[in-house]
């Protein structure tokens, strides 16, 4: 047995109340009164003295079966009086510290949690099945807290001071990682890792949750291989990238595919994929790439599909651009709580390409370019559904016309298990939309709109 198993056996000897069941012990309301660490002062010393030795020798030691020995030897060693009961949990804790996440590492490596959010040394939350839970997990203080966040930018290529107190990064394994530090945050260091899904959510899991009906994943099928121009709007966290990956699935193989995000998290299975990623600027505020500087080189690869992770800014123009000019079937996500919303930021972001261009000619392009909104909604049970497909028809006057295909309802009221109670309805809309779709040899049924 290796020694990086022996730490997954000796975190199982912790106490199965402990480790084992997060969600008894490391997911359940802070305690009043969190007692010290007994053995603070002992991991200092036996961190210390680690330290001291590498620099002595000049190698720094990366291999973690290496690390974990020199610190299981350190506290096995009777100087340090450590009752033997505790050593493997004082010996997984400081490991962690050294090479891993600190206290975090085990919601790091929990799979039940999504989300980990530490606000300041004190206080540490996760995303557990879409609700926030306040762990009762603590860093020492600052100082330990920023030693975990400079090691994670640092291993990206990052870094984070009070010059450069905001950072903005993926992780090797396609975990998204966002920091921010004093002076701009008043509550010490702030952290916040929304992890990667080894194995993305499929539609038929999208259908298990309550997500949406056979009826509407049917229907966003044909409209995907029916080269519509979708939007995917929603809120944070509210599950756009996991839409945009289950709408991305349905994309034929023989296609070139382009996908540009700021950190890459969409996940495609399709042989012909290019992958683009935007670069922030160095420590001398150069060599940044934007995501606007990507969707035009895209559009000379020679694309059937672009696909862009989210609209955010100037770069909305180009995106229109290309759907409206011959780029049928791209896919991006925006941040917007309605469909009307979603054409009313587009403009906005627009205009933010400093193109000074009258309303009507920007919701012109909208109008011409977007084809569907996909309104993703995260509810305040935590649960997240499709709330509305809606179609954008064209123009009526200066107004950007849509129709809802199908929606949501509820009246608020959950049941016992404090769900909401609601319902998925097809408003019985006929879509315009049905005939691109079937003049790009898709088949639709009229069954799936009848009210």
């Amino acid at each position: 047995m290796g020694l990086l198993d022996r730490i997954d056996g000796q975190k199982k000897l912790q106490g199965q109340n402990e480790i084992a069941e997060p969600e008894e012990s490391a997911a359940k309301t802070a305690p009043e009164e969190i007692k010290e660490d007994p053995y603070l002062e002992v991991k200092r010393k036996i961190h210390s003295a680690i330290i001291d030795e590498m620099n002595k020798s000049g190698k720094m030691i990366t291999d973690r079966e290496a690390m974990f020995k020199i610190v299981d030897d350190r506290v096995n060693d009777d100087e340090f009086l450590v009752p033997r009961i505790d050593r493997p949990k004082v010996a997984t804790e400081l490991f962690n510290d050294i090479m891993g996440y600190g206290p975090i590492e085990e919601l790091v490596q929990n799979p039940n949690y999504s989300e980990i959010m530490v606000n300041g040394p004190d206080k540490i939350y996760v995303e557990d099945k879409g609700k926030l839970k306040l762990t009762d997990l603590k860093f020492r203080d600052e100082e330990h807290l920023m030693n975990i966040i400079n090691r994670i930018v640092s291993n990206v290529g990052r870094h984070v001071d009070e010059a450069s107190p905001m950072v903005d990064a993926r992780l090797a394994d396609g975990s998204r990682v966002n920091a921010i530090i004093p002076p701009l945050s008043l509550v010490g260091p702030v952290l916040t890792i929304r992890k990667f899904g080894k194995k993305p959510i499929t539609a038929q899991q999208l259908l298990k949750f309550g997500s949406l009906t056979p009826d509407m994943l049917h229907f966003l099928e044909a409209c995907v291989k029916g080269k519509l121009n979708i939007v995917v709007a929603g809120g944070t966290g509210s599950g756009k990238t996991t839409l945009l990956n289950v709408l991305s699935s349905y994309i034929p193989e023989d296609e070139r595919i382009v996908t540009i995000e700021d950190a890459a998290e969409v996940q495609l299975k399709q042989e012909h994929v290019i992958t683009l990623e935007a670069r922030p600027a160095n420590l001398e505020g150069k060599g940044a790439v934007t995501i606007r500087n990507l969707v035009k080189n895209a559009l000379r690869m020679r694309p059937d599909r672009i696909i862009v992770g989210e609209v955010r800014s100037e770069e909305t123009l180009d995106m229109l651009q290309a759907m409206n000019t011959g780029h049928d079937g791209s896919l991006t996500t925006t941040h917007a709580n309605s469909p009307r919303d979603t054409v009313a930021r587009l403009e906005t972001m627009v205009l933010m390409s400093g193109m000074d261009l009258p309303l009507k000619a920007i919701r012109d392009q909208v109008s011409s370019a977007i084809d569907l909104i996909v309104q993703q909604s995260r509810l305040r049970d935590g649960t997240r559904k499709i709330t509305s497909i809606t179609e954008v028809v064209g123009m009526e006057g200066d107004v950007v016309s849509m129709q809802d295909i199908f929606v949501y309802e509820t009246d608020g009221t959950v049941d016992t298990s404090g769900k909401f109670i609601g319902k998925f309805r097809a408003t019985g809309v006929r879509p315009n939309c049905i005939e691109k779709i079937r003049g790009n040899g898709v088949t639709v049924n009229n069954e799936w709109f009848a009210d």
